[in-house]
């Protein structure tokens, strides 16, 4: 994480080494952002692949089961272990922020009520990330093979939430596009907020959307574990 930050301050302050401002974003703000959005990446908390422990893998070689036999409820355990996960990746992110800020590559705030406003809209955007991720791993359930389709979500995650740049930077039409998606939600938003490109008469409407896309994604979550439930068959049990 440490080389990655590194290599992303040289990089947007090389971008602006012939200009002040762009996309009405100054050099410093583009540089907090960028910061920002590759410490958030440890938000989405620990990488299961590995181990086999993600939903794609339980359902592949039948332990998905074991979720459904529990007396804990499946939906339920998911969402401790994405609670626990993202605690762990929260540590991760306070560490990385302490020593960006000491070492002064990273701004703070651009102003108190822009801080209020970045901490409500992280955590709105976090709980939008999670039915995301959620609703991806729901899709084992009706897939054979879907590793190529989690590389082209996680793809547009990345790109439409600003993980690679800030929406700014892109055509108009781009970021039109962006507004009727969940993605910017997620990052563009809040660090959006946090280096005071979004201004404070917005912030009521931003945070309204997220907890219109929250909420609209955890029903649907919901329907589609009762639906999962109806897929798995014990066989003996």
């Amino acid at each position: 994480m440490g080389l990655q930050i590194t290599l992303v301050v040289f990089l947007w302050r090389g971008l602006y080494s012939h200009t002040s401002s762009q996309s009405g974003l100054d050099r410093g703000q583009a540089v907090s952002f960028a910061v920002l959005a590759v410490l958030a990446t440890r938000l989405r908390g620990l990488d299961r692949s590995a181990s086999r422990d993600t939903v794609f893998s339980h359902v592949n070689y039948g332990t998905i089961i074991y979720w459904f036999l529990r007396p804990l409820p499946p939906r339920r355990y998911y969402a401790l272990r994405a609670l626990g996960d993202q605690a762990y990746g929260l540590a991760w992110f306070l560490a990385g922020y302490l020593a960006c800020r000491a070492a002064g590559v990273l701004d703070p705030p651009a102003s108190a009520g822009a801080a209020a406003a970045f901490l409500a809209s992280l955590l709105l955007g976090q709980a939008v990330l999670y039915q995301l991720t959620l609703l991806t791993d729901l899709l084992c359930f009706w897939t054979v093979q879907n590793g190529s389709t989690l590389e082209m979500i996680q793809f547009a995650q990345n790109l439409l939430s600003g993980a690679y740049a800030p929406l700014w930077y892109f055509p108009g039409w781009f970021i039109a596009l962006g507004t009727f998606l969940p993605f910017q939600s997620t990052l563009n938003t809040p660090l959006s907020l946090y280096i005071g490109r979004i201004g404070l008469s917005s912030v009521p409407r931003e945070l309204a959307f997220q907890v219109a896309w929250a909420v609209s994604l955890g029903l649907l979550t919901r329907l589609l574990w009762h639906r999962a439930a109806r897929r798995v068959t014990s066989q003996g049990g």
